[in-house]
């Protein structure tokens, strides 16, 4: 009997032991969130902030010219029509910038770009 109440003792003091280190680990995971909490509000916002200052500056002073015409035999292939408009214009065609098989489109308006 004797034994078996040391065998209890031993358990017991185990179980108590281990559920302090379930709380210590819990307390930790906490101090990690407020960590990750901090470094969000501290780097990665202001970060993101700074990149899109930055993208919409550059924007703003950025004026592409298109780029001279070269009648490539490799580039602009039309096999078949496109299933849209006049089946020679791609789906998201820029008439300034992307050129036809045989040229850039004349604009009306060259003027502004």
């Amino acid at each position: 009997m004797a034994a078996l109440g040391r065998l209890a003792g031993v358990l017991s003091r185990s179980v108590a032991a281990r559920g302090r280190l379930f709380s210590a680990e819990a307390h930790s995971e906490g101090g990690s969130a407020r960590t990750w909490k901090v470094l969000t509000f501290l780097v990665a916002f202001p970060s993101v902030a700074v990149a899109m200052l930055n993208s919409y500056l550059k924007e703003l002073n950025h004026h592409e010219e298109r780029p001279e015409f070269i009648p490539y035999e490799h580039l602009r292939i039309r096999s078949k029509k496109f299933p849209w408009g006049d089946g020679n214009k791609t789906l998201f065609h820029n008439s300034h910038m992307n050129a036809l098989p045989d040229g850039y489109e004349e604009c009306e308006d060259s003027a502004h770009h």
